[in-house]
C-alpha cells in the first residue's frame, strides 16, 4: 500500500510538471506574439508599431485640406480646412495656395511621423536587447510617398545588425497602406484648377466618371466653398475649401441685389 501511495504521487507530480511545461510553451509564444516582436521578422515589428500613427497623420491631414497644423484655413464643423485656392478680392478667381499639393502632403505626415519613427526603432532595439542580442542600427531617411491606392513608408538606409551567436542583418523596412488618399488629391487638385478658371467646379462630372465617389460642395456666407470628397466604399476623405469669384455681401450669384 505505501509502495502504490509513492507511485501515485510520483505519477500526480509528474502530469503536474507535464502541464506546466505545456502551459509555459503554450502561453509565453502568445504574449510574445501580442506584443509584435519576432525575432526574424524586424520588419514586421516596424509595421505594426507604425501603421496606426501614420493612419492618423492621414486622416488629420486629410480632413484639414492636406496640412498638420493650417495656417490659413476656414473652420467647418469643428476642422480647421486650408484653402488650398484663395483670394480675398470680390469677382475675382482664386490663386492655388499649395501648387505643389501630392508633395505637400507627403512632407507634413513625414515630418509628423519622425518621432514615431524614432520611437519604434529604439523599441526594437530594445526588444533584441531583451532577448540577449547584441544589437547595432544604422539610420538611414524616411521616405513617405502618396502611391495609387496605397500610401508608401520606405526607410531607406536603414541597417539593423543583430548577434546572439549567428549575426543577421536586416536592410529591408517599409510600411505600406492601403489608402486612396493619392487619387483624391488628384480629383482635388482637378477641381482646384476649374476654381482657378471659372470660380466654380462642376462635381457631378466626377461622380459620373467615378461611380465610388462622393463629391459635396459647400457654399459659406463669405464666399468660401468646402469641397468633400469621399470614397464611398471606406469612407475615407480629403476636404479643402476655396474662395473664387466671391460676391458681396447682398448679392446673388449673378450680382443682383437680394
Amino acid at each position: 500500500m505505501q509502495k502504490r501511495g509513492q507511485v501515485t504521487i510520483f505519477i500526480i507530480i509528474a502530469i503536474l510538471i507535464v502541464g506546466i511545461a505545456v502551459l509555459v510553451y503554450t502561453l509565453v509564444p502568445k504574449a510574445k506574439t501580442g506584443t509584435g516582436f519576432d525575432v526574424k521578422n524586424p520588419s514586421g515589428f516596424i509595421q505594426s508599431c507604425l501603421e496606426n500613427e501614420i493612419e492618423k497623420s492621414v486622416e488629420l491631414a486629410s480632413n484639414q485640406g492636406g496640412s498638420i497644423d493650417p495656417e490659413f484655413y476656414f473652420m467647418y464643423e469643428g476642422d480647421k480646412i486650408e484653402y488650398l485656392c484663395y483670394t480675398s478680392e470680390y469677382y475675382a478667381t482664386c490663386v492655388v495656395q499649395q501648387p505643389m499639393l501630392k508633395q505637400h502632403i507627403e512632407a507634413e505626415i513625414k515630418k509628423d511621423i519622425s518621432e514615431d519613427v524614432t520611437a519604434c526603432f529604439s523599441s526594437l532595439e530594445q526588444n533584441y536587447q531583451n532577448e540577449g542580442y547584441t544589437v547595432k542600427l544604422d539610420k538611414g531617411q524616411t521616405v513617405f510617398e502618396l502611391l495609387p491606392k496605397r500610401i508608401s513608408t520606405r526607410f531607406e538606409n536603414y541597417v539593423l545588425t543583430v548577434s546572439k551567436g549567428e549575426t543577421a542583418r536586416y536592410d529591408s523596412f517599409s510600411v505600406v497602406l492601403n489608402n486612396n488618399l493619392y487619387e483624391l488629391v488628384s480629383i482635388a487638385n482637378s477641381i482646384i484648377e476649374w476654381e482657378t478658371k471659372y470660380g466654380d467646379a462642376e462635381t457631378t462630372i466626377y461622380m459620373d466618371y467615378y461611380k465610388d465617389l462622393k463629391v459635396e460642395k459647400k457654399v459659406q456666407q463669405d464666399g468660401t466653398t468646402v469641397y468633400i470628397l469621399t470614397d464611398r466604399n471606406t469612407e475615407k476623405k480629403f476636404q479643402f475649401a476655396s474662395r473664387s469669384v466671391a460676391w458681396p455681401p447682398g448679392f446673388g450669384t449673378e450680382g443682383v441685389a437680394g
